[in-house]
């Protein structure tokens, strides 16, 4: 009997030992996300962007991306707007990093000039749309800590539900709340909670696609902002991989290339 008590004992210590924390199950989710979407080198997209007022009154705009994926350390991208007139040319180009302040700049035809995004204007608006220039950075493991929340389902979907607190001192959000599908790992939902603690957006994902018999992506985002009303979709209208883009098609020179 006594040999019986001290083996439930050691189980019961090797449970509790190996017992994983919300901190550290949040954070085993986030690095199993980003495992599964290692890969893929490089990305061509065309989407639409629409942005909605309060009012439901709404303005299109046509856009082309390019992303590199860069091996220890964040992407980077370069977004080219075609349409409509007003923003015809200007062009946007990121190197996220994991630690670092994000390195942005964007080039207005108008001006004629490159214009550098500060580090302490991430939480801004990302061409007049509901989404901050920090949004459209790809989202790096090490940009937050995590706590795990609880197993849900979403809109019939098995998901975990992780909080992540970004640690960016000039970030615009004190915590985001991520609904995160099971079987893709990647998101269906996250709130955003601004520096008050208030509810300020909410983003969606819809009607994923596989490619490269790996990669999942949307084919449209919905950001809508609670607090003013307006809100912002993104239709993902083509992807296309291997195209052999190296670092030159993402030097600051490239902005002024883009056409």
């Amino acid at each position: 009997m006594k040999g019986i008590m001290l083996a439930l004992g050691l189980f019961a210590v090797t449970n509790y030992c190996y017992a994983e924390t919300a901190e550290e199950k949040g954070l085993s989710i986030a690095v199993e996300a980003d495992k599964r979407d290692q890969g893929w080198k490089d990305q061509a997209t065309t989407l639409k962007m629409i942005l909605r007022n309060r009012h439901g009154d709404k303005t299109t705009r046509e856009i082309r991306g390019i992303a590199l994926e860069v091996a220890g350390d964040g992407d980077k991208t370069l977004i080219v707007f075609d349409t409509p007139r007003d923003v015809k040319g200007t062009a946007f180009l990121s190197y996220t990093h994991a630690l670092e302040p994000d390195d942005q700049w964007l080039y207005l035809p108008a001006l004629k000039r490159v214009k550098r995004i500060s580090s302490s204007n991430k939480s801004g608006p990302f061409m007049g749309s509901e989404f901050a220039y920090e949004d459209i950075s790809s989202q790096e493991v090490k940009k937050y800590k995590y706590k795990y929340i609880q197993d849900d389902k979403l809109d019939g979907r098995d998901v975990f539900i992780n909080e992540r607190y970004p640690q960016y001192q000039h970030s615009g959000y004190t915590r985001q709340v991520v609904w995160i599908d099971k079987a893709m790992y990647q998101p269906l939902k996250i709130e955003f909670y601004d520096r008050k603690g208030a509810l300020l957006k909410t983003l969606t994902y819809h009607d994923y696609k596989k490619y490269l018999d790996k990669h999942w992506r949307p084919s449209r985002m919905e950001m809508m902002n609670h607090q003013t009303g307006k809100s912002t979709t993104l239709l993902w209208l083509s992807y296309k991989y291997s195209n052999g883009f190296s670092d030159r098609d993402f030097d600051r020179n490239s902005l002024k290339r883009a056409r």
